[in-house]
């Protein structure tokens, strides 16, 4: 009698396990990607339809520049040392894919419009990767992509109108065109890492 209520009771537990786990796939969202991320971030809350100006003074919006795996980053052309680093550093892990061949268009979108012309930007860009595309825009077109990206900036406060500083966030933000933003890269990242990262990603999107 203890025997049957024994293995009653283990027929009962394995029914609710195999069933939870039966219920979680049907219900949990299929992430093809879940196997590379390294952030807890992901899906609609970073990232959105913007209207900007490219680096040839064209206007284009999100659909135009997000054609493929694209890793996005806010900053300006000024900036000292942390836009440079950081953008070198993606520059760099994209150089490494397309040895790999696997191509990653990097975006620099400028929080400067005011200093940031389209001539300026394409100086910029042209120092760090051929495809990379620099934006910029109007002071509403900027704020309006860097809410839909979560992103922050703030101009310091300065006596002069053409020397001042810029304080920003400082993430990379990977965008496909089906899938919207899939992960981000802090500064600390390292260029091989990072190449690692977008392969995974890309490679799954596949």
């Amino acid at each position: 009698m203890r025997k049957a209520v024994v293995i009653s009771a283990a027929v009962a537990a394995f029914t609710l396990v195999t069933g939870a786990v039966a219920m979680t796939k049907i219900f949990a969202p299929d992430d093809p990607f879940a196997a590379c991320r390294a952030s807890q971030v992901a899906g609609g809350d970073i990232g959105g339809p913007f209207t900007l100006v490219d680096e040839n003074g064209a206007t284009v919006t999100d659909q135009d520049v997000i054609t493929g795996p694209t890793l996005v980053y806010f900053g300006y052309t000024f900036c000292p040392d942390v836009c440079p680093l950081d953008n070198m550093r993606n520059a760099l892990a994209i150089h490494e894919l397309d040895a790999r061949g696997i191509q990653v268009t990097p975006v620099f979108i400028s929080i400067d419009p005011a200093r940031d012309t389209p001539e300026r930007l394409k100086d910029f860009t042209e120092n760090f990767h051929e495809r990379m595309i620099g934006l910029s825009g109007s002071d509403e077109q900027i704020a309006a992509a860097s809410r839909e990206y979560r992103t922050y900036y703030a101009k310091r406060d300065s006596d002069d109108p053409e020397y001042y500083l810029m304080d920003h966030s400082t993430m990379s933000y990977l965008m496909f065109p089906d899938y919207g933003f899939v992960e981000f890269y802090r500064r600390d990242v390292t260029p091989e890492d990072m190449a690692d990262s977008l392969q995974c990603f890309v490679e799954a999107a596949s």
